[in-house]
């Protein structure tokens, strides 16, 4: 039977009532997200289990950190996740989709989201997890007109996406005048072909910073020097 909860350095992660579990995608994002000390303002977009909003909440020690899903079992397993946290007083979460959701009218230093890209694959019975894993509910364009009307001028959104997806998401961005300026390729291990892409956008149109990343050395189940360095502040056996 699958273990419940997630234990990292400083929290626990509880996600048996939410439909996706803990996992790379989430944990990738949340440590590479550019997030610092002079961000005061994040919100996790589609958060699901609170993951990714309890890493910024961690590596941001005086932001505010909102997080706000469509799925009330996700929804129900943040709050709870947030409750038992050492930062439950600076993370909030929020049961809306996007459409409905208000943003705060200063704005957000950073948005991230690890978003739902299944869009023409078969839908699975469960709805959550169909909710999870399909565009429907969250397209992507909807997403980055969302972000371009809610972050502060300096601020920025951070994906993790299909590499597939990268040229797509790019362009749909610039059309709503959000430019990337940093990604980040992922290689399972040594000789894969990448799997996913983390993407930073924001207002300002400057060249791109590219980089690569391998999860696993040639030795399965043992983390690369780079992904170690990442994650070192969250893996317990880091």
């Amino acid at each position: 039977m699958p273990t419940p909860y997630f234990q990292f350095k400083q929290f626990t992660v509880w996600h048996d009532q939410c439909a996706m579990k803990v996992g790379t995608d989430g944990v990738l994002l949340g440590a590479w997200a550019p997030a610092d000390s002079a961000c005061s303002n994040i919100l996790d977009v589609g958060c699901g289990s609170g993951l990714v909003a309890l890493m910024l909440a961690q590596r941001c020690p005086q932001a505010l950190v909102t997080a706000v899903d469509i799925d009330e079992g996700a929804y129900r397993q943040s709050e709870l996740n947030f409750r038992q946290s050492p930062w439950s007083s600076r993370l909030r979460a929020v049961h809306s989709p996007v459409r409905h959701f208000r943003p705060d009218q200063s704005g957000y230093d950073l948005i991230v989201s690890n978003p739902p890209f299944f869009t023409h694959s078969l839908k699975t019975p469960q709805p959550a997890r169909t909710t999870a894993r399909h565009n429907d509910t969250l397209p992507l364009t909807e997403l980055l007109v969302f972000a371009a009307g809610a972050l502060k001028k300096t601020g920025s959104i951070v994906l993790i996406l299909p590499v597939t997806d990268k040229e797509k998401c790019v362009k749909l961005a610039e059309s709503v005048e959000l430019f990337c300026s940093r990604s980040l390729t992922v290689i399972p291990k040594p000789g894969a072909a990448p799997k996913r892409v983390l993407l930073v956008l924001g207002r300002e149109n400057s060249p791109e910073e590219t980089g690569e990343l391998t999860i696993e050395t040639e030795k399965r189940g043992v983390y690369s020097p780079q992904f170690s360095a990442l994650v070192r502040d969250f893996y317990l056996k880091l």
